[in-house]
């Protein structure tokens, strides 16, 4: 059953259109209880240091804010130890936000704060019904919609967003589920640019998505450094981390404008920038 409520406040139609308005969530809990995801397995023993994320987190905000983004925030809760990671719980097509519907038993709930939260400041919203969809495997460029089709996101989930979305392009990616997300392997940045891990995708997808966009290679290394996962904030403006600097080396030879913000400490839970962020309002 699809739940609505009354508003039309959200807008965006892309990747790379400026953001204007953003919903995270302090990382105040954050923590590797469930591995679910090679990176996390990676850092397991060492885990998370709360309060080095927190001022991560704080100075990325502050980065935004000084771009002129308007940031909302979700109030964390110890139920969720990885509620940091807002892009998974919700996405925006057009004037809607789409909420999740959560594979891994430690993130199930997190739906229902963002449902809350977005009833109380009246954005439009919609489920998919018990189909099981997350947002890092959403990515949206004007009428085309691309969903990953992984673990967290089930083909069910994205023939009904077709269904949902008329006037779109719902285009399917498979990808190496070992990635998690699609948004870690492939991101756009512009209207004829976009990351991407060639590894994680079959060579036939990669044909596909090079005839659209002039593909920025991530290497191995980086990509593992959440390198794939920066956010394009518009006009050519993208956050990175300063650890990925054959990215940013890259990203700055195609004339864009690169924005370093430390994130060495929540990377380490497999979500770096666009993980983090549930845009809502985008204007061209």
């Amino acid at each position: 059953m699809t739940a609505f409520t009354k508003s039309s406040s959200a807008r965006c139609r892309s990747e790379y259109d400026s953001l204007r308005r953003v919903l995270l969530c302090p990382p105040e809990y954050m923590e590797i209880k469930d591995v679910i995801n090679d990176v996390q397995k990676r850092y397991l023993e060492e885990n998370i240091d709360t309060e080095k994320a927190m001022r991560q987190h704080t100075e990325f905000i502050q980065a935004l804010q000084r771009e002129g983004v308007e940031t909302d925030l979700l109030n964390p809760s110890e139920t969720f130890p990885e509620q940091v990671f807002t892009r998974d719980i919700g996405f925006t097509v057009g004037e809607t936000v789409y909420i999740a519907e959560m594979a891994s038993e430690i993130r199930q709930g997190e739906e229902n704060v963002l449902q809350k939260w977005l009833k109380h400041n009246k954005f439009q919203s919609a489920t998919l019904g018990c189909n099981r969809v997350e947002g890092g495997d959403v990515l949206v460029d004007q009428d085309t919609v691309f969903v990953g089709v992984s673990s967290r996101t089930s083909e069910k989930a994205i023939e009904e967003l077709q269904q949902k979305l008329p006037d779109y392009m719902v285009i399917p990616i498979s990808f190496n589920e070992k990635y998690l997300h699609l948004d870690c392997v492939f991101n756009i940045l512009s209207p004829t640019e976009a990351l991407i891990y060639e590894e994680a995708l079959d060579p036939d997808t990669v044909a596909m998505l090079s005839k659209r966009y002039t593909l920025i290679p991530v290497d191995a290394k980086e990509q593992f450094a959440l390198g794939t996962n920066v956010l394009s904030i518009g006009r050519r403006r993208v956050f990175s981390q300063p650890q990925n600097v054959n990215v940013n080396s890259l990203l700055r030879a195609n004339d864009f404008h690169v924005i370093e913000v430390d994130f060495s400490e929540i990377i380490k839970s497999g979500g770096a920038f666009r993980c983090c962020t549930l845009p809502l309002i985008r204007e061209g």
